[in-house]
């Protein structure tokens, strides 16, 4: 079986190290950065150096391939429409050409479900991004689901924030010992670790899942018990709150994980691991 992997970044290259263990799958990869080229071959049989927008080279990735995992990043927040939706836009207009492809999986974000108050959100419930990036995220979701039928099964996950090895809590929380946020800290933090979401994305490969679903893990922690949390045990001055300021984080829900978890996928790491 031949899976094309298109934006073989922090997730990308971690399935395809999984992939590159199964004598029967044989992985092709894509990177926009060529100093990433001799990394990526040491999980993939073929390397492409290619953008999301070069039809030609994506022709040539997707030439053959059974399955595609799109899971591309934006290096900024203005590369946002570059990255997601214009790849996305390019997919679709070749997949037509390329009939051997039966499946679609991209890893998308659960900040497409906006500021819900702390209230639970699941699939079904209809979308309302609250900023820009989250918008272009939307747009880029209908444009995939848009090529979904009988013969091209659509996968969309919604991942929670991402964390793992070489990206751990308190990388990511570098700055914040003994800052001020604004708000009041009570907003909801939905993460996954990566572990989960190389074995969501396995899961949807194998039980060739169609729709969209949700990938976080139990864990429901307010960003401030969060950080309190990642504060206190490695021993760092503890996060402030300043509540007469607005908030500028642009989603807050309890995402339900559910439709995942009852189709058969265990969480491999079900609470945080600070």
């Amino acid at each position: 079986m031949n899976i094309a992997i298109i934006g073989c970044g922090y997730v990308g290259c971690a399935v395809a190290e999984l992939w590159q263990q199964k004598m029967t799958l044989m992985i092709t990869a894509t990177t926009t950065t060529p100093e990433r080229v001799p990394t990526l071959q040491k999980v993939a049989q073929k390397v492409f150096v290619t953008t999301g927008n070069d039809r030609e080279g994506l022709k040539s990735v997707l030439e053959n391939q059974d399955i595609v995992l799109l899971s591309v990043g934006a290096k900024g927040i203005n590369l946002y429409e570059e990255a997601y939706l214009k790849t996305a836009q390019t997919l679709v207009e070749i997949l037509p050409d390329i009939p051997s492809i039966k499946q679609l999986i991209y890893t998308g974000s659960y900040s497409v479900y906006g500021d819900r108050q702390g209230d639970w959100v699941d699939e079904e419930t209809v979308i309302s991004p609250s900023n820009e990036q989250g918008k272009i995220l939307q747009a880029t979701e209908n444009v995939l689901l848009a090529a979904s039928s009988e013969k091209l099964r659509v996968c969309i996950l919604r991942l929670g924030g991402i964390y793992g090895p070489n990206r751990e809590l308190m990388k990511i929380f570098s700055r914040v010992p003994g800052t001020t946020r604004p708000g009041n800290g009570e907003d909801i933090a939905n993460w996954i670790h990566l572990d989960d979401i190389v074995g969501g994305i396995e899961f949807a490969r194998r039980q060739h899942l169609q729709g969209i679903y949700n990938l976080v893990d139990d864990a429901y922690l307010s960003t401030g018990l969060l950080l309190d949390t990642l504060m206190a045990k490695y021993d760092l001055p503890p996060v402030k709150w300043d509540s007469k300021a607005k908030s500028n984080r642009p989603y807050n829900a309890k995402v339900s994980n559910q439709k995942i978890k009852q189709a058969g996928y265990k969480l491999i790491h079900p609470q945080i691991i600070f």
